[in-house]
């Protein structure tokens, strides 16, 4: 271990991370630059057990490594080498000697950047030097706890949202200038951006990875992302990152047999084949593993200062059958189908994320029935703080898909989620899956004609942002795009010049102020004292009433899911007094199309749904109404 001493690589440092105990092991793998002897250079290090013998191959010497020949650390597995007077910017790659003498070329597992696509070379690139601004924002995140704060998540995908030509994309830089701002103009309270690991296929949109530490150099550089997440802090937006450590792609540069053996997936091809995607599963019983993929994670909150990761596909990390044939199905060594060892993985991420950023968003993208996913792992649970409510998306979209007619038989579907809304802390997502592959668009999954679409759309939108969970919509959904999303195109930001559009748009904007104002809407989420139904069950009348309540206020929630008006109609609510019209869904549209409305309602002396006060209400179709009790009466 001497002369890996000399540039910076400790025998702590390895023995940590052969042992699954490495939690920044990006600080001393892979390139980096260094010093020894007076010297600067750049020191490499990678882990190929197997390998018979590794060297680094670069532009620098013509991709002949003969002459960069790395030492072997002990039996660590680890290779190193220190190149005097290599510099920032060189292309690299290891070139690995297998066990039957077979040279294979890999890029770094640990790279910082890497060569634009179609090149797969890594890049020689330090992270250092930026200069943040975003004191205040981490000063507010420590101030404010996230589940009883609005959580407001606009999921945008950098190479879709605009373009400025095929496979001309915007930059990081033109991302922070133009995505910031109107993100923030329309009141969300964090950006979920789409995997930016680096990964060959555009079309995989960043899910099948090679680069899990590298920002995908699609975009720009590394400094750009920095730039990028910066002035979203500067907006008071945060900043998540979809993060996928289920699995990786099968590429011939990436970590497929990266050392002739298969070291990241391990040996069992039935456990680490995901036929469904083409993808190898990772091996979590293996340490080294472990120690990559946590530092993974806290690696684009160390250097990018990524706020919190939504992570992928924990169902099938879980399940060692998902969509998996027969033939094809392992267990574990009590004879089950769960994967302990990425239960295990889990926890043990969570844990440590926890640990060095306690105002984390750990997002779980779980459509499993798994208990206590966002239950600390001491109690039993997964260590997550939210998770994706899958179950309440596949409800919902499936009965706004129905003819009217149809909804009666079907007032279940948008009832039922209130029976376990409580069980964890769930974000309701909208997300980029619902809306591609021939799944049609939010707006075109609503039946009727096209101004019936946008009614109801309108109104399924405020039901969803009263409902008890956080919130997630794709882009493209806040003006009603009307084509499913196409991942090689930009949205269709011309259907602005039309009113409904626009007013769709305006209706969104009015709609996030209107839950960030109000507490009664997101102090108590995770909690049942949160939520009273006023009526449940009128299904004849596809209509719905309940009440959201925070720590010293309420709002009353109407929704007609009917293509009937209802005049007169009579819901009871909980204090006598005037009731104020926050939203009506019909309330914001231009020209012909709009309607006069009531600013509010006065209660009368009438019991109705259990309440000793009611009030009567004009309830058009297709119509969503928020109320509130007008300020200066009892709460």
């Amino acid at each position: 271990m001497a002369e890996a001493a000399l540039v910076g690589l400790s025998e702590e440092d390895v023995y940590l991370f052969n042992h699954g105990s490495s939690y920044h092991s990006y600080r001393f793998m892979g390139a980096h630059l260094a010093e020894a002897s007076g010297i600067a250079g750049v020191r490499f290090a990678v882990w190929a057990p197997s390998a018979r013998e590794a060297r680094v191959i670069g532009s620098f010497n013509g991709w002949d490594g003969s002459g960069h020949v790395m030492r072997r650390i002990g039996t660590t597995g680890v290779h190193m080498l220190f190149i005097p007077h290599l510099t920032e910017g060189a292309l690299y790659k290891y070139e690995l000697v297998t066990e039957d003498g077979t040279p294979i070329r890999k890029a770094d597992p640990y790279a910082f950047s890497s060569e634009r696509r179609p090149g797969t070379a890594s890049v020689v690139t330090s992270l250092g030097g930026f200069d943040w601004n975003d004191r205040e924002w981490n000063l507010h995140k420590s101030r404010h706890t996230p589940y009883a704060s609005p959580l407001l998540i606009y999921e945008a995908h950098a190479g879709s949202w605009k373009i400025k030509g095929k496979e001309v994309f915007y930059t990081y830089e033109e991302l922070a200038d133009e995505l910031v701002p109107y993100v923030a103009e329309l009141g969300y309270t964090h950006i979920e951006l789409m995997p930016l690991a680096e990964h060959p296929l555009d079309q995989s949109w960043g899910y099948q990875v090679t680069g899990f530490y590298s920002a995908t150099s699609r975009y720009g550089s590394p400094k750009g992302l920095m730039r990028f997440v910066d002035a979203c802090h500067q907006h008071s937006l945060g900043v998540i990152l979809d993060w996928v450590p289920g699995h990786f792609c099968k590429d011939d540069h990436g970590l497929r047999l990266f050392d002739g053996s298969p070291l990241y997936e391990g040996y069992d091809t039935n456990r680490a084949e995901l036929p469904l995607w083409g993808t190898l599963a990772f091996d979590f019983s293996r340490r080294e593993v472990i120690s990559f993929l946590i530092s993974s994670a806290l690696f684009w909150m160390d250097l990018y200062h990524i706020d919190g990761l939504r992570v992928d596909a924990v169902a099938n990390m879980l399940n060692l059958h998902m969509d998996k044939p027969p033939h094809m199905h392992t267990y574990n060594e009590f004879g089950g189908r769960d994967n302990l060892d990425a239960l295990r993985f889990l926890k043990r991420l969570n844990e440590m994320v926890f640990h060095y950023y306690p105002d984390a968003l750990m997002l779980a993208e779980d459509s499993s029935a798994w208990p206590a996913v966002t239950s600390p792992t001491y109690q039993g649970g997964l260590g997550f703080n939210f998770k994706w409510n899958m179950g309440w998306m596949n409800d919902m979209l499936r009965y706004m898909s129905l003819h009217p007619n149809d909804r009666p038989h079907h007032h279940h579907l948008i009832t039922f989620s209130l029976c376990y809304a409580f069980s964890e802390n769930y974000v309701l997502p909208l997300s980029h899956d619902e809306v591609v592959h021939g799944k049609r668009s939010l707006l075109n999954k609503m039946p009727g004609s096209y101004e019936e679409k946008f009614a109801q759309l309108r109104l399924f939108y405020g039901y969803w942002m009263t409902h008890p969970g956080k919130k997630l919509l794709f882009m493209g959904g806040e003006w009603g795009q009307f084509d499913e999303w196409k991942d090689g195109d930009m949205l269709d930001w011309m259907v602005l010049g039309y009113d409904s559009h626009r007013d769709m748009l305006g209706y969104v904007r009015a709609l996030n102020n209107e839950y960030r104002s109000l507490p009664s809407l997101w102090e108590k989420d995770a909690e049942p004292e949160g939520f009273q139904w006023i009526d449940v069950h009128n299904a004849q009348q596809s209509v719905i009433s309940f009440i959201r309540r925070g720590r010293s206020s309420f709002s009353v929630i109407i929704a007609n899911f009917s293509n009937r008006d209802y005049r007169d109609y009579r819901i009871g609510v909980p204090d006598p007094g005037e009731y104020e019209i926050r939203i009506h869904s019909g309330g914001i549209l231009s020209g012909a199309a709009a309607s006069a409305q009531p600013n509010g309602y006065c209660t009368e002396d009438v019991s109705w749904h259990g309440q000793d006060q009611s009030i009567s209400i004009h309830l058009p179709p297709y119509t969503f109404m928020l109320l509130a009790p007008r300020t200066g009466d009892t709460l």
